[in-house]
């Protein structure tokens, strides 16, 4: 499982022009599902995502996770975390997750956040969506449960 975790101050998901998420200050998740992947690496990457301390403290330090703070997660599937662009000039998804088991792991992703965090939003899952954000810092991580990096 792969995710690119951006601190915001705000995101929002449109489809066809309909707001279906949008939070204020917090973390905008693109999550990504390999075909190996199951409930831990979930959850790994959950823990991952809600402790990471990239909010700063009053001394200005990032030292304050997402549970720290209280602030928000949205979270939006992306199998083309999972393109691989190293031959050719196509990208290949054949370690992407098939459709239904890449929804089912993306769901249980998004219910466990929800019994953590206060407010959980998410995109539409296979939908042709519009992400707007507004980088906070700019503060991108690249986090993946194989620890490739």
């Amino acid at each position: 499982m792969r995710a690119i975790i951006q601190k915001v101050s705000r995101a929002k998901v449109t489809v066809g022009g309909e707001t279906v998420g949008e939070i204020g200050k917090g973390i905008l998740v693109l999550l990504g599902v390999a075909e190996s992947d199951s409930e831990k690496e979930a959850v790994y990457l959950l823990d991952k995502t809600l402790n990471l301390r990239i909010f700063e403290d009053t001394d200005g330090k990032m030292n304050l996770s997402l549970l720290d703070t209280k602030g928000e997660l949205l979270v939006v599937s992306q199998f083309t975390l999972y393109g691989d662009a190293r031959k050719g000039r196509r990208p290949s998804f054949i370690r992407a997750a098939a459709p239904n088991e890449a929804n089912r792991l993306y769901e249980f992703y998004v219910e466990a956040a929800r019994e953590q965090i206060r407010k959980v939003e998410t995109g539409r899952f296979q939908a042709m969506m519009d992400v707007e954000s507004v980088n906070d810092g700019p503060v991108t991580i690249l986090l993946d449960s194989e620890k490739l990096f």
